[in-house]
């Protein structure tokens, strides 16, 4: 079961990169419906069924490689889905047997149940043409569904004495609290590349011009009408305000980070702690040098995925920092 789940792990995490190449890739929409392609089980690609796809949707012409992009993440998703399907099946049998060692139930059920829920706003981000909510809620799914297979894993390794630093457990409170932090920081973040912000702001540390006066946090954060948000549907000051918020949360959230990395790593006895310390500050350094490559080198892809993949590899480094502050030895 455990290396089930660390299977699923990593999967899960190429899962969260393919979205973020599939997203920049303006790709979202590279089939028009779910979970099919064009009606299809892959990519039409002989000259009748592209004629065929066409036909049924004919404001969204084929293009192969953009659809290629869709159809792999989502078999990659798939993919995942079954695995920990065979995770959660494995958890209840082990359960009805009592002289197994204690398995954790009620997580790996509530993990399926969250892929459920995920597959189900794959198909509303492409059945309600990217609305931001709904892509941003996807997002957040993808980074929920890794940090709790993480958990799963870390439930399921044998206990390791002395593994523990007594001293640091005073620090729970700010470590869940950096936790949080992050994950509303990588929500902003989510919010930002649905609705095409990425780019509003081209300077630095804020924005161009008199940037406060154009300030709209009221239409930032809402949903206007639109038949298609591919592309994004809110005017500049609204996708201006919502690069100033995220930028702002970015200050926040390495604040906070930093904050806890200097309190745990004065008290820190343990090389396993200190080490773990150390790979969360090299994260924040690194996702903070990557924010800003993308705003001075106007977005590259490979930077912007990987702002995504480091961003997810920080939230699961203090994941693993409050479970292990949270132990008692």
């Amino acid at each position: 079961m455990r290396t089930l789940v660390k299977i699923s792990i990593v999967l899960a995490f190429c899962v969260i990169v393919l979205g973020a190449f599939t997203r920049l890739t303006e790709a979202g929409l590279g089939c028009p419906d779910w979970p099919g392609c064009y009606g299809f089980l892959t990519v039409p690609s002989k000259a009748e069924h592209i004629a065929q796809a066409e036909a049924l949707f004919p404001g969204a012409p084929v293009e192969a490689d953009k659809a290629w992009y869709e159809m792999i993440h989502r078999y990659f998703a798939g993919t995942l889905g079954l695995l920990i399907l065979a995770i959660a099946v494995s958890a209840w049998f082990k359960k009805r047997q009592p002289s197994q060692k204690p398995t954790p139930i009620k997580l790996p059920t509530f993990i399926l149940a969250l892929v459920i829920f995920q597959a189900a706003l794959g198909m509303w981000t492409v059945t309600l043409n990217l609305q931001p909510l709904i892509v941003m809620g996807h997002l957040l799914g993808g980074f929920s569904i890794i940090s709790l297979l993480l958990l799963l894993n870390l439930r399921l390794a044998p206990y390791r004495v002395g593994g523990g630093d007594p001293e640091l457990r005073r620090y729970r409170g700010l470590a869940l609290f950096a936790l949080l932090t992050v994950l509303f920081q990588i929500a902003l973040g989510g919010w930002v590349a649905a609705n095409y912000a990425a780019v509003a702001c081209t300077e630095l540390p804020f924005c161009e011009g008199n940037w406060t006066a154009n300030l709209d946090f009221a239409g930032a954060f809402s949903i206007p009408e639109a038949e298609t948000y591919q592309y994004g549907a809110h005017d500049y000051n609204d996708r201006m305000t919502m690069h100033i918020v995220h930028r702002v949360g970015a200050i926040i959230t390495t604040l906070v980070v930093g904050w806890l990395l200097f309190k745990c790593w004065r008290k820190a006895v343990s090389g396993f702690f200190r080490s773990s310390l150390f790979v969360i500050g090299l994260l924040l350094v690194l996702q903070i040098a990557l924010g800003i490559s993308n705003v001075v080198f106007g977005l590259p892809l490979w930077v912007a995925v990987s702002h995504n993949a480091v961003g997810a590899l920080l939230l699961l480094s203090l994941v693993a920092l409050n479970y292990n502050l949270s132990r008692k030895a």
